[in-house]
């Protein structure tokens, strides 16, 4: 059966439109389904330490201060990794790096998290900066959507994270606010500095995070910009009281989840263990096809 039209054609130029050629999403879409024992062996290999997935993390790259010593250093948060391994994942840090070698990093994971951090260069997505925007990082902007693209290629397993779920969006085509104190007329999702404040998140009663997560939860936030226009093929799930889209999903995949709050920070321990076990889920199948 020819596939249908995919909207991730890899690099060599490929359009969708060859049969005899497709990507792992493609394929995951008419995948048979997991033999009845497949969850229960998932389950038995992580409970005897075998078969944790390893879960790239993306990283800062910012002038740090510890002991004697003042210099750029690649850094997260301890949150994201412990959030991680308590959902029974092994932690990988993804510092910034020549995007050329995101193919051969990506072969090395069964999941993908796109952290929070630094707004999104606004020429990524054909806008002016205003005043309020940050510094632009080039260099992590270009990894972490290499690092996307490569990702989605695969149907490998992503958590897009505040930042990384504007990057998400931007990398689909889609754009964002720049400053949502300016749209919304309140600093509610960025209310104080060096730390979070709280809200309250709708999630759509059909979408999947709200089966992983309840219809309305209580959410940990410090944004200041949000999404715009929404990439290709991503849907809005989820949103604050404002209508700020708060959760995004990529429905074509088997696990692509953008969430515009901090889970690694407060009450996130349903997401990241449904994220953890997508990519357990991820390693067997891969395993199987190598058999």
């Amino acid at each position: 059966m020819s596939p249908s039209r995919c909207s991730i054609a890899p690099a060599s130029g490929w359009d969708g439109d060859d049969p005899a050629v497709e990507c792992r999403a493609c394929r995951a879409s008419r995948r048979v389904p997991t033999p009845a024992g497949a969850d229960n062996m998932a389950m038995l290999m992580s409970s005897t330490g075998h078969g944790r997935p390893r879960i790239g993390l993306t990283t800062y790259r910012e002038q740090a201060r510890w002991g004697v010593w003042d210099e750029p250093a690649d850094l997260l948060p301890v949150n994201y990794a412990t959030a991680v391994q308590d959902a029974g994942g092994v932690s990988l840090l993804l510092p910034p790096s020549d995007p050329t070698s995101a193919d051969v990093v990506i072969d090395g994971v069964h999941g993908l998290v796109l952290s929070g951090g630094a707004d999104v260069d606004p020429r990524r997505y054909r806008a002016t900066r205003a005043v309020t925007t940050g510094a632009a990082r080039a260099d992590r902007d270009e990894w972490e959507t290499t690092l996307l693209h490569a990702a989605l290629l695969r149907d490998l397993p992503v958590l897009a994270v505040c930042r990384g779920m504007q990057v998400l969006n931007v990398a689909l085509g889609g754009d964002l606010l720049q400053h949502l104190p300016d749209v919304i007329g309140t600093d509610v999702h960025c209310p104080t500095i060096g730390g979070y404040g709280r809200h309250v998140v709708d999630l759509a009663a059909e979408a999947r995070l709200a089966r992983i997560l309840n219809a309305r939860i209580e959410v940990a936030t410090h944004h200041h910009q949000g999404v715009g226009r929404l990439g290709v093929g991503l849907v809005a799930v989820g949103w604050a009281e404002d209508r700020i889209v708060e959760a995004v999903e990529l429905p074509e995949h088997a696990w692509v989840f953008g969430v515009q709050w901090h889970p690694e920070s407060f009450d996130g321990a349903a997401l990241f263990n449904a994220f953890v076990q997508a990519c357990r889920t991820y390693r067997l199948l891969s395993q199987e096809e190598m058999s």
